[in-house]
């Protein structure tokens, strides 16, 4: 397996679809990734010679954000909202859907599973 920014990439599979298995890399970066490098056909990653490998780790080392960075970003990101008491960040800080979904009947992901409470007995009188 080759190892790019610290990450095992598939042998077996396309270069442009072993690359997405980077965290930060998707399609249309990993489609740019081989046209700067100037692969033919897009080979399989077994097929690559250790020159293309490292032009791959050189492009990548340079040029995207990456991995552990990435993350770091992210979180870094979502601490700043938090402590400005934006609105979005009081969503994060409550475990809440950040971007305007419904959560009355959705949002199960994001809440956890549904806990059910009692309901309430009517207590009804008859004549």
């Amino acid at each position: 397996m080759a190892i790019i920014s610290g990450v095992n990439i598939p042998d077996n599979k396309r270069v442009s679809i072993s690359l997405r298995s980077i965290f930060g890399i998707g399609p249309a970066q990993a489609d740019d990734i081989v046209r700067k490098v100037g692969l033919e056909d897009n080979p399989r990653v077994r097929d690559l010679s250790d020159a293309d490998l490292n032009r791959i780790r050189e492009i990548v080392d340079r040029e995207k954000v990456v991995e552990g960075d990435l993350r770091r970003e992210i979180n870094m990101n979502i601490r700043r909202l938090i402590d400005i008491n934006c609105y979005r960040g009081l969503r994060h800080r409550r475990g809440l859907p950040v971007r305007g979904q419904r959560t009355k009947t959705n949002a199960r992901t994001k809440r956890g599973a549904k806990r059910t409470v009692a309901g309430r007995r009517h207590s009804v009188t008859r004549k």
